[in-house]
């Protein structure tokens, strides 16, 4: 680093002269773990609720339930992968033996979720699904929180993990993409070739659990803890006094509101979509679909993907706008752009296909930002807690994070599901192309896709706006943090 003569460098300064700036490769590398976690997460956020109430036949209602009590476990799990990664030691760091040992039965989990039980008691099914889920979303949580637990770890600078979190935002847009995308167009293949929707959507969890494991296992052989080796180590303290230490970092309660917040809205918009789009603008045609250029498209592969294009390529926005002004402000501008949009959603009549397709195009530049900062975010009050308390607690604040991430989803589908039970939804008949519900049941779905999401998104909004931790606070903890361990050298 070049000072100008006579200038003294600050703490931070110095700290930051020994770490060189992450290069390209390690940005990518690391930035492809997000393709694992978004495969898995779009193949539940967008179609896990209407394989359940259409293939699995199980009632909405039920359905809801199995999904939130699966998530009760999430209560034991992801803290207790965070504390263990965080106590962890090995010649291969805290964090990475999980991905070594754990990527391929991750990858495997994915047909155990999508197999259609054979049963015909609705219990035995409900108990089924909801053992699935538990087994998978273990295993999901046994890679997704030390990967995501290295983000803090790799780099201290506050623009640097705003790039890092795009980087893996960008792997998860682009998994979102084509995994939203392919799906249907395979299971609709897979029927066409004279098989069922379950052996199709068996296809597409082989093919994206297969790819899922790849990524971790290349992170476990290039990316190094290296932010890691200059915290100082001290003895582990009681969970109660870890609980209250977290209800004290007032930042971390607003990110966490955020976090929460932000995927409860994304879920519920995604888990809803689908059945908005057959049932609503297709009118219950299982075969509708959008001419493009001569060809006939899927009408959820064109709206879905169309939607995760954008907010691919508004990425780079969002970055330049966090960087040039601050991460609370973009995301502030984003949810509220976005709450304007799905409030025109109620004003879609069935057949407008051209109007969804461009309400789709105008929500992926906004859902580009709720994909990417509130996980750029969350490393900053992580740095607060170090500042407050002396230690360093990745593990436990990512299985946090985890866990409301999981809850976000589990009490999405919890809501819409029961909704929809309760609004008169029914399954279609197996084998048929053409299935109508009833009125009170459309309304419902729109109610939960329009005013609801709108609701949601003002409320996120108003949070963020509270929200304390800005880019000047965020640097002065830096330059105490950088002085403190400068005595400590």
């Amino acid at each position: 680093m070049n000072m100008q003569p006579g200038r003294e460098q600050t703490p931070q300064q110095v700290a930051l002269e020994k770490l060189p700036p992450l290069s390209l490769l390690v940005k990518l590398i690391y930035g492809s773990g997000e393709w694992s976690y978004a495969s898995y997460g779009t193949l539940r956020q967008i179609f896990y609720a209407i394989f359940l109430t259409d293939v699995v036949g199980l009632d909405a209602r039920l359905a809801s339930v199995a999904a939130l009590l699966g998530t009760i476990w999430d209560a034991i799990n992801d803290p207790i992968v965070g504390a263990i990664s965080d106590n962890l030691k090995t010649r291969w760091g805290r964090r990475r033996p999980f991905l070594l040992f754990f990527s391929i039965p991750f990858g495997l989990s994915f047909l155990l979720l999508w197999w259609a039980p054979p049963w015909s008691s609705q219990i035995a099914l409900m108990l089924t699904v909801m053992l699935a889920f538990m087994i998978s979303d273990t295993m999901q949580t046994l890679v997704s929180v030390p990967y995501v637990s290295l983000t803090p770890e790799i780099t201290p600078d506050y623009d640097e993990r705003t790039t890092l979190a795009s980087y893996r935002m960008f792997f998860n847009l682009l998994a979102s993409l084509i995994t939203a995308v392919s799906a249907p167009m395979i299971v609709k293949a897979v029927l066409r070739a004279g098989f069922t929707q379950q052996q199709g959507y068996l296809t597409v969890a082989a093919l994206f659990g297969g790819l899922a494991a790849l990524p971790f296992l290349l992170i476990f052989f290039v990316i190094r803890e290296r932010f890691a080796e200059r915290i100082r180590v001290v003895e582990p303290v009681s969970l109660r006094k870890i609980v209250q230490a977290l209800w004290r970092n007032i930042p971390f309660r607003f990110a966490v509101a955020i976090y929460m917040l932000n995927w409860i809205i994304f879920d519920l918009v995604a888990m809803v979509l689908p059945f908005f789009l057959l049932y609503w603008v297709a009118q219950g045609d299982l075969l509708a679909s959008i001419n493009l250029g001569g060809e006939k498209i899927a009408l959820e592969s064109v709206v879905l993907g169309l939607l995760l294009i954008t907010a691919v390529v508004a990425l780079p926005l969002w970055n330049w706008l966090s960087h040039r002004f601050s991460k609370r402000s973009a995301y502030l501008l984003a949810m509220s752009a976005w709450a304007i949009v799905q409030a025109f959603v109620l004003v879609i009549q069935p057949g407008q296909m051209g109007l969804i397709v461009m309400l789709a195009v105008l929500a992926g530049v906004c859902v580009s930002a709720a994909h990417a900062l509130p996980d750029a975010i969350f490393p900053d009050v992580i740095d607060w807690d170090e500042l407050c308390t002396r230690r360093r607690r990745e593990g436990i604040y990512y299985g946090i994070k985890n866990f409301v991430r999981k809850l976000a989803g589990a009490l999405a589908i919890f809501f819409a599901l029961q909704v929809l039970g309760w609004f008169g939804y029914q399954s279609p008949p197996k084998n048929a192309i053409q299935f109508q519900q009833a009125p009170i049941t459309l309304t419902a779905i729109r109610m939960l896709i329009g005013p609801v999401g709108t609701f949601l998104l003002a409320t996120v909004a108003v949070v963020t706006w509270f929200y304390p931790l800005t880019r000047e606070r965020h640097a002065r903890v830096q330059r105490l943090l950088a002085r403190r361990r400068q005595l400590h050298s």
